[in-house]
This record gives C-alpha cells, sequence and structure tokens, in this order.
C-alpha cells in the first residue's frame, strides 16, 4: 500500500470519529466561549482544554520517543509571527461567533444536514484559499513580515521547551518532559475540579476523544504514511486550510492530489452525517432571513482570512498547535479567544439594546 493511500485512509478515518465524536458530544469551541461568558457555563470550556491537555500528552510523547519529529513541524519554527498570530487569531474568533460556530462545527454541521453552514464553508473556504494564495495573499504576507526570530539568539524552535531549555539549562528531552507534565497536570486539575464536569460524561469523553485524534493525526502523518524518500514536516488536524483546499480539489479533481488535511474535511462530513442519521438528528437547516445569511457570510469571511493569518483556527492552532507548546499557537489561541469573547458581548449589548428599544 502505497504512502499516498496510506495517507488519505488515515485522514478519512480520523476525520470520520471526529465528525461523529463533534456531533454526538455537541462540542464547538465557540459554543465553549459563548457558555462560559453569557451563562457562566464552563463545561464545554473545560471539554476543550482537555482536549488541550490530552494532545500535549500525545503529541511530546511522540517526540519524545522519537516517533515523530514534532520539532520538524511549523508550529515550532524558530520566527514567531506575533502580530500575524494575535491579529488573525482575533478575527477568526469575532468571525466564529458571527458565524455560528468554528470551522470544525460548521464542517459538522454541513454533514448533519446544514444548508446555511454550507454558505459558510463555501465563503470560509473561498476567503481562505484567497489570503492563502490569491488576491488576498499580499496582504497577509505584509502582517507575517513583523516577527521575532528567535533563532537569533540561539534557540531551535518556538517551543516553551526550547525557552526553559535555555533558561535553566536542562536537556532538551528533560525540558519537554517537565514543561509538557506541568501544563498536562494544571490544565487537568483545573477541568476536572469541577463537579458538574466530572459528572458530565459527554463533555469529558469529547475532550479525551478530540485529544487523542489530534495526536493520531500526528502518528498518522509523521510515522505510519512518512516516506524516508520524499520526507515532508508532519501536520495534525486543522481546518481552514483545508476546507479551501477541499474547494480547489474538487474543482481541479482530475488533476489534483488529495492530502491529509482534504481528506479529514470528507471524513468529517461522513462521520457527522453517519452520526446525525443514527441519533435521528440529520435535519435541513436554512437561514432565518437576509439579516442572519449576511451574518453568517460576514463571519465566515472574517475566519477564512484570520484563520488562514494565524495559520490555523480553533482545532488548527487551539489544539493541535497548542499540543506543540509553541509560542505562535499560544499567541493564536489567546487571540481567537479574545476576539471571541468581544463579539459574544457585542451581540449581548445589541441584544439588550433591541430589548429595551421594545420596551420603550
Amino acid at each position: 500500500m502505497s504512502s499516498t493511500l496510506v495517507l488519505v485512509l488515515s485522514g478519512l478515518v480520523i476525520g470520520a470519529l471526529f465528525g461523529a465524536v463533534v456531533q454526538r458530544t455537541n462540542f464547538c469551541s465557540m459554543g465553549a466561549i459563548s457558555d462560559a461568558v453569557a451563562l457562566g457555563d464552563k463545561k464545554r470550556l473545560r471539554a476543550w482544554l482537555l482536549a488541550i491537555a490530552v494532545a500535549i500528552a500525545g503529541t511530546n510523547a511522540l517526540l519524545l520517543t522519537g516517533l515523530v519529529a514534532i520539532d520538524k513541524s511549523f508550529y515550532l519554527a524558530p520566527r514567531v509571527a506575533w502580530v500575524a498570530m494575535l491579529a488573525g487569531g482575533l478575527l477568526f474568533g469575532f468571525g466564529m461567533v458571527l458565524a455560528g460556530g468554528c470551522a470544525s462545527r460548521t464542517v459538522v454541521r454541513v454533514g448533519a444536514g446544514s444548508l446555511k453552514s454550507f454558505v459558510v464553508f463555501i465563503v470560509m473556504g473561498l476567503v481562505g484559499y484567497m489570503t492563502a494564495r490569491g488576491l488576498l495573499y499580499y496582504v497577509r504576507t505584509a502582517v507575517e513580515t513583523v516577527g521575532t526570530d528567535l533563532g537569533k539568539a540561539g534557540l531551535p524552535g518556538q517551543g516553551l521547551p526550547s525557552l526553559a531549555s535555555a533558561a535553566f539549562g536542562l536537556g532538551a528531552g528533560t525540558a519537554i518532559a517537565v514543561v509538557a507534565g506541568l501544563a498536562v497536570a494544571g490544565i487537568a486539575a483545573w477541568c476536572f475540579k469541577d463537579r458538574g464536569f466530572r459528572r458530565s460524561a459527554r463533555d469529558i469523553v469529547a475532550g479525551l476523544s478530540l485529544g487523542a485524534l489530534v495526536t493520531a493525526g500526528w502518528w498518522a502523518t509523521g510515522w505510519l504514511a512518512a516516506d524516508e524518500f520524499e520526507p515532508v514536516p508532519p501536520v495534525s488536524l486543522t481546518l481552514i486550510g483545508p476546507s479551501g483546499d477541499t474547494l480547489q480539489y474538487l474543482m481541479t479533481f482530475t488533476g489534483a492530489k488529495i492530502s491529509f488535511g482534504v481528506a479529514v474535511v470528507f471524513g468529517i462530513l461522513l462521520g457527522s452525517f453517519a452520526a446525525a442519521v443514527a441519533g435521528k438528528t440529520f435535519r435541513i437547516e436554512m437561514f432565518a432571513d437576509r439579516d442572519d445569511m449576511l451574518r453568517h457570510m460576514g463571519g465566515a469571511a472574517l475566519m477564512g482570512f484570520g484563520g488562514v493569518m494565524a495559520a490555523g483556527c480553533t482545532v488548527g492552532q487551539g489544539i493541535t498547535g497548542a499540543a506543540t507548546l509553541g509560542i505562535g499557537s499560544l499567541l493564536a489561541l489567546a487571540g481567537i479567544v479574545g476576539g471571541a469573547v468581544i463579539s459574544v458581548r457585542l451581540l449581548m449589548w445589541r441584544m439588550e439594546r433591541a430589548s429595551l428599544d421594545r420596551g420603550i
């Protein structure tokens, strides 16, 4: 079996499991933030952080055992484009609230029958592709010129373990084990200190499963489907770039080569469709009105542009990237959360104003 076929099959299987888990557990990063801000309910936020903790443990275990060269991934490159990470994250986070869900939730909803999520997916993928390779390419690259090259300071990469190694004189392996171990322990302790979360099997399953699937993605691309004659850096789950690549693949199918990311998107669609049908939750969903459509499309455009600028979404940077403990990923994640909080509070303020106006 060729490495390409193994890569595609791995992407389909991992994507299908991801789609099924998200559909059945109602996991959504945007929902996690809005629940916490608007309702004070942090169970889904804890599920997200649990996924990050599991992914940190699995990802760094693969690195320490030498199975996958995680340190060769772009997440740990010495240069940190911190302005692009923060600004892109803010735009993505703000946009995902307007669009009613993050990139992964959008793809899952398409599989579950949502036509408005289908429109969001098209706009998000199109704008994302334009930002990566098209009309908006020069805007993105201009922003990316502002950054800090840690290589000039003698650091091999931007990971927190590299900083700890340089600061405290630790060996590379020791630094990875210590920093990753502390991160996992701290996050897990915060997640499970809440009684409501401990009793929520659905949220615990979501966190454990998604973190494991991110680890599986690294293993599949960095070991299972690795080609020693054509070595490429390992990757794992991310949705923004692959959404645009999926549209491009569908339009150039006869001459295109499918990637792991595109296979994951197809897998998510299949998995969410199967889970929705099995759970009797498949239904066709339309926009409520013109304003609803415009709001979703505007949010999708911000997600596409901001997500590519930040080099990932709530999965690509918020779990996969965060698992590498890269500074850029953590900055992007902070931007995403900040943008989403601003957007949620703005929508709450508008709803309150509208309610007061009706009362008057």
